[in-house]
């Protein structure tokens, strides 16, 4: 038992490490695309993404879950027939399903842009982007396979070889087709991305190949598929009850640019500006606002079978003791995230993207971002207590609720009415996870962690805040300034939660110790 524990450990270390090189890696290619093709060009790209999402969740039907859980126990019965027919029936589902959306997507393009994108520029980005459908469903299932067998590093191989790829390709290709105008070197960024995912499955089934797994006498593909109707049962028990959320969620995101641009025609505002706000949103202030929940997705990731051993126990002291854990740690990385975020919002966009007007959303957004840091932690404990129809019935409110908050706000009082309708949404969320959770078992804390890391924020904020003029006003350019700071506010932010016993330094040679 130490030692699953122990691989199980290793293995979201990796994961963890791979999200964090692949964080970066998407930063820096985002940050080109937004300089070179302006919020324009990024706002087209927004527009043009969405549907592709809602094509992949339907071709996956939860698949790579199932997969990941059936083959694991097959492996562990050592039963690789099973596992071999769990791998092959997954793949003719997905192969047939994704090919055939895509297809019909790429037929009916122009009436699909006609309904999606309310400026037509978008056309050519989404037709690109389409392709890309089902070589990530054959990813996924090939992913769920490796999650399986405990191969993680295989994926995070893949994972950081994609978004190396995708850096080059986006060089290139919008290099080439920006002189053709803007809407083809969005196209070209799409495209792009197509190629990272088909050299990143080419990785995929070398490694596969390079397993040798030993085929049964009379082996095929049809055998397979002819008895694989009990698998197929399997798969679609697990997998269905979580392809409701993808498939709501994707659909939201599909018309949620329509919807806000929408709501800024309504405040007087033309489709090109309105393009133009949509990406210094868009494109510009949540890939920052995004940037550290990679950290609570890794967890997320470790807690859902956490939570679920502990349930399924009913050992509801662990149960608890991993909730607050998971929430202790949430605080800690959003905590000085959104202090950053709020104080340094038009510093940071200027650096990164030469978008101060960005800055101005981001501030708008990061207070009640912070939030969504411990959103991902509460969805996890859900499904591992096996509420997964809480998560989806919560989503759906979040998103009404978003979604009326994004038209009302944005008709009456332009871009940073959208920016508060989205933010509103993200707390809503967060609060009725945390409901959810609290109706079921309880939810049982101690408010004295808390208020530390709140002083703790307090401190942060005026230190960097004060360190930032100083250095201002002695000359130092922005690029050293903003840094310098940065790195002042988290050392004072430190030394406040060690000050106030959140952090113990006994403790920091191993782990950081969260004492609630």
């Amino acid at each position: 038992m130490a030692q699953q524990g122990q691989s199980f450990m290793r293995g979201t270390l990796v994961l963890s490490v791979a999200a964090f090189i692949n964080r970066i890696l998407g930063f820096v290619s985002g940050m080109y695309i937004a300089r070179v093709l302006g919020a324009e060009g990024i706002g087209l790209l927004m527009m043009a993404h969405p549907l592709v999402p809602l094509v992949i969740t339907i071709t996956e039907l939860g698949l790579p879950v199932a997969i990941s859980k059936l083959v694991a126990e097959a492996y562990a019965r050592d039963e690789r027939l099973k596992v071999r027919r769990i791998l092959h029936v997954s793949l003719a589902i997905t192969g047939v399903l994704s090919v055939t959306l895509t297809s019909v997507t790429l037929i009916g393009s122009e009436w699909i842009a006609s309904i999606l994108l309310s400026d037509q520029r978008a056309y050519y980005a989404m037709l690109a982007i389409t392709p890309i459908a089902p070589i990530v469903a054959v990813s996924a299932v090939l992913k769920g396979y490796f999650r399986g067998i405990q191969q993680m590093k295989t994926i995070a191989a893949s994972d950081v070889l994609e978004h190396t790829v995708q850096i080059a390709c986006v060089l290139a290709m919008v290099h080439l087709l920006l002189p053709y105008g803007i809407a083809y070197a969005a196209a070209g960024a799409m495209a792009a991305s197509v190629v990272s995912e088909a050299i990143s499955l080419s990785f995929l089934l070398a490694s596969y190949k390079l397993r040798g797994e030993a085929k049964a006498p009379g082996e095929t593909w049809a055998n397979h598929l002819k008895h694989g109707r009990s698998t197929l049962s399997e798969l679609l028990k697990i997998g269905l009850p979580t392809t409701g959320h993808g498939v709501i969620q994707s659909l939201y995101f599909s018309f949620q640019p329509l919807l806000i641009t929408s709501s800024l025609a309504l405040a007087g505002i033309s489709t090109a500006v309105a393009t133009q706000q949509f990406g210094l949103l868009a494109g510009y202030a949540f890939p920052l606002l995004f940037m550290p929940s990679f950290i609570t997705q890794s967890l997320s990731t470790a807690l859902v079978p956490a939570i679920g051993e502990a349930a399924a126990n009913k050992n509801g002291l662990l149960m608890h003791e991993r909730m607050n854990q998971a929430m202790g740690l949430g605080l800690l990385i959003g905590a000085p995230a959104t202090v950053i975020l709020f104080e340094w919002a038009t510093p940071l966009t200027t650096l990164v993207y030469d978008a101060p007007d960005a800055g101005m959303l981001l501030k708008i957004l990061a207070p009640m971002f912070f939030l969504h840091y411990f959103d991902a932690p509460l969805h996890a404990i859900l499904l591992g207590l096996g509420r997964a129809k809480d998560t989806l019935v919560n989503y759906v409110i979040a998103s009404l609720f978003k979604a009326v908050s994004i038209f009302v706000f944005g008709s009456q009082f332009g871009i940073k009415g959208v920016a508060y309708g989205i933010g509103i949404g993200i707390v809503m969320q967060a609060l009725l996870n945390f409901l959810s959770i609290s109706g079921s078992i309880g939810f049982y804390w101690n408010i004295r962690p808390y208020l530390q890391v709140g002083v703790s924020m307090a401190v942060m904020g005026i230190g960097g805040h004060w360190t930032f003029g100083y250095l201002t006003e002695q000359g130092l350019p922005l690029l050293w300034s903003t840094p310098a700071s940065i790195v002042a506010a988290l050392l004072l932010y430190f030394a406040a939660l060690v000050l106030t016993g959140t952090l113990k330094w006994r403790s920091m040679r191993l782990r950081i110790a969260i004492p609630w």
